[in-house]
C-alpha cells in the first residue's frame, strides 16, 4: 500500500500564480527524487452543505482560497528518504524563503497517511 503526505493551506488569490510556480518547481524535484505522484489542487467547491469545509481548518480569510495537495510514495520509509533529499536540494531551498512565501505557513495543515484502500 502506498504512503501519502497531504497538505491543506490558504493562499491569497492574488498570489496563486506565484504559488503555482513554486509548486511546479517543487513537484518536479519530488518526482526527480522518487515520489510517484505530486498533485496541487485549488479550491473550487468548498462549501458543501452539512460538511466541515476545508476553509475552516485553515482559517481562510477574505481574498483567499484553499490548496489541497498530496504526494504519493511507495512506502513511509521511501517517503522519509525522499523528503530528506528534497529538503537538502538547493533548488527547493533557494525558491522557498520563509520570510517571503505566497501563503501563511502557520495555517498550513499537513500529515502523513497510510493507505487503507488503494484501487
Amino acid at each position: 500500500m502506498k504512503y501519502v503526505d497531504g497538505y491543506v493551506l490558504p493562499v491569497p488569490i492574488k498570489n496563486l500564480d506565484k504559488y503555482r510556480a513554486i509548486a511546479e518547481k517543487a513537484g518536479k524535484i519530488w518526482i526527480e527524487h522518487g515520489a510517484l505522484e505530486y498533485r496541487e489542487c485549488v479550491g473550487d467547491d468548498l462549501n458543501i452543505e452539512h460538511m466541515v469545509p476545508f476553509s475552516s481548518a485553515v482559517k481562510v480569510e477574505e481574498g483567499e482560497t484553499v490548496i489541497f495537495a498530496y504526494i504519493v510514495f511507495e512506502s513511509r520509509e521511501q517517503r522519509d528518504a525522499i523528503n530528506a533529499k528534497v529538503m537538502k536540494d538547493p533548488r527547493l531551498t533557494e525558491s522557498c524563503d520563509p520570510e517571503n512565501m505566497p501563503f501563511d505557513c502557520k495555517r498550513m495543515v499537513s500529515g502523513g497517511f497510510k493507505s487503507i484502500v488503494d484501487l
